[in-house]
């Protein structure tokens, strides 16, 4: 079984790094991800934001690339994204 602390050394900080969010289309839910990530990512730049539209334009899939400085940081991202009803999957 692997050990915690050696999991997360595969990471070596800071580092970029993906996180994609899914949710329903909608502008509201683009906004709620950006406001989320800016707390936790004071240098969030507008390039680091890509999004793509399901087949039938009901989900949004929003990936911002941002350049991580720790793991309780991504950690700390992850949780609140995780907790929002509006939000579907985090990965």
């Amino acid at each position: 079984m692997a050990d915690e602390n050696n999991s997360s050394a595969l990471l070596k900080f800071p580092t970029d790094f993906p996180i994609k969010v899914v949710g329903k289309a909608n502008l509201d839910f683009q906004a709620l991800v950006l406001n989320i990530m800016r707390k936790h990512v004071s240098d969030l730049s507008e390039g680091a934001v890509e999004t793509r539209y399901s087949k039938d334009q009901n989900y949004i899939a929003i990936t911002i690339t941002i350049h991580a400085t720790s793991k309780a940081q991504l950690d700390a991202i992850y949780q609140e994204l995780s907790s929002n009803k509006q939000v579907v999957m985090v990965l």
